[in-house]
Order: C-alpha cells, then sequence, then structure tokens
C-alpha cells in the first residue's frame, strides 16, 4: 500500500541572478513500512524534494509542476490550515542539525510536550467544528428524505434522535477523557513516591526537596480523584493530609509509613479494570438522565452497561443513518449529473472570452455548480473537486500575469543584449552575463484553463458512472467512527500530567538515561546524541505515519552515527513507519534501505532496490559513489569525482553528469537521457543503456566490480 506517491515534481529558485532549477521533473512512491533512501551529493535536490512534501520551502521557492499524494491529497493543493493537521501528525521530520532544532534557553521537557498541548487545542477547535457540521448534515438529509416520502412526523423524530445521539457521544468521551486524565495523574503519583521512598532512607535528600517533592506528589494525587480509578479517596484524602502535616519535621522517615500506603492505593488504581464507558454513555444519556447503576464490581458495572447497547436505539439510529446516507449520495449524483449537461455551454462560453474579468465570471459560475455537487456527509474530501475553485483561478491569474510579465521581460532581455553587445564589440570584457527572460508559452497556459475544466467533467462522469459501486452500510459504519473519533478531539484535553507522562516514555522509547531526571535540563547539558535522540522524540510526540530524515546523522561520530541508525530501524519496526532518510553517504544507508533514489543536478538517476543499487549499479555517477566509499578491506587509491556540479541557473544541455563523467558519449552533451527499465525494481538514466551503447562494451570500473565481488563473498548485505 502506498502511503506518499510524488509525481513529476519541479520546483526551483528566484535568485540575484536569476532562477535556479533546484528539482527537475522527478518522481517516486513510498510503501507503508518501507524505507527509502536518496543519496546524492549537496544541492543535488534531496531536502528541497522532501521540504515540499512538508510545504515548509522557502519564500524564495517556485512549485512548477507536480504532484504529491498523501491519504488521497495533493499536498501541493491544500491551503496552510490543512497542512497543519498533516505537520507533525501525519508526517514528521528529524532535520540535520539538533542544536538548531532545539531552543537552547528552554527546558527540554517544556520542548517535547509544547508540541503535543499545542496541537491539541487546535484539534479540539477543529473536532467541534467537524462533528457539528456532520450531524447537522445528516439531520439536514434525514429529513429531506422523510419530508420527500410526505412524513414530517418522522422528521421530528429523526431530529430527537440526532440530538439524544450528540449527547452520548459526548458523554461517554467526556467519561472516559477524565478517566484518562485521573489515570495518567495516578501513575505520575505512583512513580514519583516510588522515587521519593527510596531516596528517603539513603538520607541523601535535604527536607527542603522532600517538601517540594511531597506538594508536586499531592497535586497528582487530588488530579486523580475519580471514582473509577481510586476505589477508597476517602483514604487516599487523610493519608495526604498527613504527610502534608509531617512534611516540616526534621526527620523524613515518618514519611515512609503514609507514602507507603498511598503507594499501595495508587498500585491498585493502576491495575485496575477499565470501564466500557461507551456503554456508560448509553446509560447515562438514555436510562436515567445522569444516574450510574449500582455496582460491587467494574467488570459487573460493564455487564450492566453493556446490556443497554442490545436497546433498540442503536438499531434505529443506524437505519436514520442510512437513510441520509442513501438520500444524499443519491441527491449528490443527481446534482453531478445536471452540473455536466450545463459545463458543456459554460466551458465554450468560457473559452470564447477574451478579458480575464469575462472569464472570472464564467468561472465563478462553473465554480458554484462543481460544489454544489458535493455530498455533504462525505468524510474523504473529493480533491479534484475541492481543489477546482484554486485551479481554474490560479490559471486564469497565471494566464493574464504572464502576458504582462512577458512584455516587460522581454524588453528588458532586449535592452540589456544590446547593451552588452555594444560593450563586447568594442572589446570590453565583461564580468556579467544577460539572464533569459522568463517567458512562459502562452498556448500552453491558455490550454491549460480549458484542461482544468476538462479534467473536472471527466472525474464527474466518472463518479456518476460508479455511483452503483458505492455500498451505503460501508458509509454509515465510516461517519460514525468519524462522529467517534471527532467527539473524543472535542473533549479530551491534553493536561500537562498527561503530556508529561507521554514525554518520559518517548524519552525512554528512544534510549535517554534518568528520563525524569533529564527532563528538567537543558540542550546544552546533553551531548550531540542525545540531542538528537530528543529531536526524533519530538517528532515521534504525535505518532506519524510518515518520518522524513534529513541527514539526522551527519554531525555526529560513527559510533553515535550507529547508535542513532540502529534506534531509527527499531522504531520503524515497533511502530510500523514509513521511512524517507536523505544523506549524501551510501554507507549510511547501506543497512537500513529497503529502495535507493540516486539524485543528481535536481534529477533522480537511478533507483532500484538496495541490493540493486550495491550489487549491480548502472548509472556512471552511482559507480562514482560507491568507488568513493571505503570499507574495511580497502586498500587500493579511493576513487574521487572529478570537477564540480554544475550552475543550475544555467542547466547543462544533454546528461547533467556528462562533464564529469569519464565514461560520457557525444550524445551526453547533446540530449537528456531518458529513465532506462533494467527489471521491474531498477532503472537507470543513463545512454549507457541504449542498445548501441551497450555495442561499446563500457562497463563499470574494475575496481568497483572487484569491491561488490568482496562484498558478496564475504556474505555481507548492502556493503
Amino acid at each position: 500500500m502506498k502511503k506518499l506517491e510524488v509525481n513529476n515534481l519541479k520546483i526551483s529558485f528566484r535568485t540575484g541572478n536569476g532562477k535556479v532549477q533546484a528539482v527537475r521533473d522527478i518522481s517516486f512512491d513510498l510503501e507503508e513500512g518501507e524505507t527509502l533512501c536518496i543519496v546524492g551529493e549537496s544541492g543535488s535536490g534531496k531536502s528541497v524534494s522532501v521540504r515540499a512534501i512538508l510545504g515548509i520551502l522557502a519564500n524564495n521557492a517556485i512549485v512548477e509542476g507536480g504532484e504529491i499524494f498523501y491519504d488521497g491529497k495533493d499536498l501541493l493543493k491544500i491551503d496552510e490550515e490543512d497542512f497543519h493537521k498533516i505537520r507533525g501528525d501525519k508526517i514528521a521530520m528529524i532535520f540535520q542539525d539538533p542544536l538548531s532544532s532545539l531552543n537552547p534557553v528552554v527546558r527540554i521537557g517544556k520542548q517535547l510536550t509544547e508540541a503535543m498541548i499545542l496541537k491539541n487545542k487546535v484539534n479540539r477547535k477543529n473536532c467541534r467544528h467537524d462533528f457539528n457540521s456532520k450531524i447537522n448534515a445528516l439531520l439536514h438529509c434525514t429529513n429531506q428524505s422523510d419530508a420527500y416520502r410526505g412524513n414530517s412526523q418522522k422528521a421530528e423524530y429523526n431530529k430527537k434522535l440526532v440530538e439524544k445521539f450528540k449527547k452520548f457521544e459526548v458523554a461517554h468521551a467526556k467519561m472516559e477523557s477524565e478517566y484518562n486524565v485521573a489515570l495518567d495523574s495516578a501513575r505520575e503519583a505512583y512513580e514519583n513516591i516510588k522515587d521519593l521512598l527510596i531516596s528517603i532512607p539513603k538520607k541523601a535528600i535535604d527536607k527542603k526537596e522532600v517538601a517540594r517533592q511531597l506538594v508536586y506528589i499531592i497535586r497528582f494525587i487530588r488530579h486523580s480523584e475519580n471514582e473509577f480509578v481510586v476505589k477508597d479517596m476517602k483514604r487516599l484524602n487523610e493519608l495526604c493530609d498527613e504527610i502534608k502535616s509531617k512534611k516540616g519535621e526534621q526527620n523524613t522517615d515518618v514519611l515512609i509509613e503514609p507514602l507507603t500506603q498511598i503507594s499501595e492505593i495508587l498500585k491498585a488504581a493502576v491495575a485496575a479494570t477499565r470501564p466500557d464507558f461507551f456503554a456508560l454513555g448509553y446509560y447515562v444519556t438514555f436510562e436515567s438522565e445522569g444516574a450510574i447503576p449500582a455496582y460491587k464490581t467494574v467488570e459487573e458495572l460493564n455487564n450492566i452497561t453493556t446490556q443497554a447497547l442490545s436497546q433498540k436505539f442503536l438499531q434505529e439510529f443506524v437505519s436514520v443513518f442510512q437513510n441520509g446516507i442513501g438520500y444524499s449520495f443519491k441527491n449528490s449524483i443527481e446534482t453531478k449529473k445536471v452540473v455536466l449537461q450545463k459545463l458543456g455551454p459554460l466551458q465554450e462560453k468560457f473559452v470564447a472570452a477574451s478579458t480575464k474579468g469575462e472569464k472570472k465570471k464564467i468561472a465563478a459560475e462553473m465554480i458554484r455548480e462543481v460544489e454544489s455537487s458535493i455530498d455533504r456527509l462525505e468524510i474523504e474530501k473529493d480533491s479534484r473537486t475541492y481543489t477546482f475553485r484554486t485551479s481554474i483561478l490560479s490559471a486564469i491569474d497565471r494566464y493574464y500575469f504572464s502576458i504582462k510579465k512577458n512584455v516587460k521581460e522581454q524588453k528588458r532581455y532586449e535592452r540589456q543584449s544590446a547593451r552588452r553587445d555594444r560593450l563586447t564589440a568594442k572589446g570590453r570584457t565583461l564580468d556579467w552575463v544577460v539572464v533569459n527572460p522568463d517567458i512562459a508559452d502562452l498556448d500552453e497556459l491558455m490550454e491549460n484553463m480549458n484542461r482544468v475544466v476538462e479534467q473536472i467533467k471527466e472525474h464527474l462522469a466518472t463518479q456518476i458512472e460508479h455511483a452503483s459501486e458505492i455500498n451505503s452500510t460501508e458509509k454509515m459504519i465510516t461517519l460514525i467512527d468519524f462522529l467517534k473519533d471527532k467527539c473524543s478531539g472535542m473533549v479530551y484535553r491534553v493536561s500537562k500530567i498527561a503530556a508529561k507522562n507521554k514525554a518520559i516514555k518517548l524519552m525512554e522509547e528512544v534510549g535517554i538515561p534518568n528520563p525524569r531526571k533529564r527532563y528538567r535540563q537543558y540542550p546544552f547539558e546533553f551531548s550531540g546524541g542525545m540531542r538528537q535522540r530528543i529531536v526524533i522524540a519530538i517528532a515521534l510526540s504525535a505518532n506519524p505515519d510518515i518520518l522524513i530524515c534529513d541527514e539526522p546523522t551527519t554531525a555526529l561520530d560513527v559510533t553515535i552515527q550507529s547508535q542513532i541508525l540502529e534506534l531509527i530501524n527499531k522504531l520503524k519496526v515497533e511502530r510500523n513507519l514509513s521511512i524517507i532518510f536523505i544523506t549524501h553517504d551510501l554507507g549510511v544507508v547501506a543497512n537500513m534501505a529497503d529502495r535507493i533514489a540516486v539524485m543528481y543536478a535536481g534529477k533522480i538517476v537511478e533507483t532500484g532496490t538496495s541490493e540493486d543499487v550495491f550489487y549491480d549499479p548502472r548509472h556512471p555517477y552511482t559507480w562514482a559513489l560507491l568507488s568513493s566509499m571505503p570499507d574495511l578491506d580497502t586498500d587500493e587509491k579511493l576513487e574521487s569525482i572529478p570537477g564540480t556540479p554544475p550552475n543550475m541557473i544555467y542547466p547543462p544541455k544533454g546528461d547533467a553528469f556528462a562533464a564529469r563523467n569519464q565514461f560520457a558519449m557525444r550524445i551526453d552533451y547533446e540530449q537528456e537521457p531518458p529513465m532506462f527499465r533494467i527489471s521491474d525494481t531498477h532503472a537507470a538514466a543513463t545512454w549507457l543503456l541504449h542498445p548501441k551503447a551497450k555495442a561499446n562494451g563500457i562497463e563499470m570500473p574494475e575496481v568497483l566490480r572487484a569491491r561488490i565481488e568482496r562484498m558478496k563473498g564475504s556474505g555481507v548485505q548492502n556493503g
């Protein structure tokens, strides 16, 4: 299953000397649980490519074309609000320098928890909006369905049913969130008491420190007041009052007994059975309006409340859902048919319009028609339909902007060229050049405007054609799950306590010793490897699907580098992460890459599995990289790559690597090579793979061939 897909990505940068082509038409994908390594020299476009995925390119960057699909969305067409939901939560990044990633004057703990709390605050607002909008849409659709059938009484009943469902969802989610906060507090208090009970007998802790820790512990105990967590709250409060009265005594040993008793109560609370809050929410909402049945154990409570779910309510509510969803979907399909008929004449008017104002007026009418066809109860946003507005308007703006721009740029170019010719004719040696004007193909831009409309028409036709394949039951389940998820996010608040507990667990997970102590320290108290582990922990704090590692081991020594790579591999397996690893060193990725993409001058020149690239490289640039990589058996002189990468303000004609390629042929200086397919998993962009070139018998250097044979003979996989 593909987690990410990049198609024909092109990125340039505006500079004072002209436009730099950083990424030139690259394509790659990332499978679930896979590690893709992008390798190349500094300046080859690796970091720019992955920064485009997160939408964090520099202000002077220009995305000239391409698509980046994640979760059915083109990330190049979404707004910053949508990016905020993805960035960190779904796709996280580990940056190259941990010193620049961490604030040196803010404690590690605050930097770890800051993102968790901030993200959650934003999510609560969004969840409330999404939950209410879908509930209202459901009510509207069910009422419209019943009104269509002439059953106004049924519509009124549905309204009450939906309103009760809102209360039900909020009740169960709220109880669950309160339980989670109390349980986290109980765990924190329990762990702190264990540490304090170890410290007191050693007499290694002074009276003021004991008092400070006790205040800290009591605060957590007060937050754990929940009948489903702590059963004997009265006794717990008595013990808290007892230790408060003794915290100022000189002999701290008197605290051991009450702290031990509190520890036992909290230990039992942490180990207790978790109540079924979904069933509890149902009971509170529909049975006795807040009263919870008498019970002896949580198991008994779970049995009693779960029985309530067998009542007819849920069955009724499901039928209401299905009616509403069915009506909404059928209505949207009928609307799509009408819209498709209207778009034809509107497109003809659009093409015939000569001014920008006329085109925008007709485009606005087409946008209204297209957006009216959106299914109000659809969970997964239809990216083509949702982005039609921005696509058509940006296409119009680009065309009319380019007309003005072309005239100005052309005149400037002509003036500067004429001046340069005059000065050159006089024998002057000039240290400046005339930058070619950035002239767009106006015919192509005009066609692009029409193409946007054609694409939306094809898209609507496809949806109408496949309407019969839609399963209303699956849509209903998806919608219920969506509402449950949003309701949970609406009422759940990540407290500082919960965030701290999670941060400490993350620090343990990435191999930080004494995490509770380290939590309160500053970044300058950590070594380079430890700081990088903290950066990894911050990246993992939101449980992302995709982890981007931008040369995370560059500034580290070999030993720490190995530890970080092992850690990333371990986390990949434990969390089923999909990883994009950026590096300039093939040796770094030898034992962690599933697939490798080799980049040079903004293009992918070779791609394949790790075995393909290490054992059967085909591009001369890959040969050069492997030849310059030392190993333990190297006794010959290491090869170096002559020359420097090309100036991408003036991209070279033909193959960008030709000037540094000892195997270059005449065609390499005249025409850029296509990507030749070697196997299902292996491809390379070099003319050496052309049938006519193969006749010349050019093969990889003998030094590299011998090294590969040594690796194979020693049984060392991937170098």
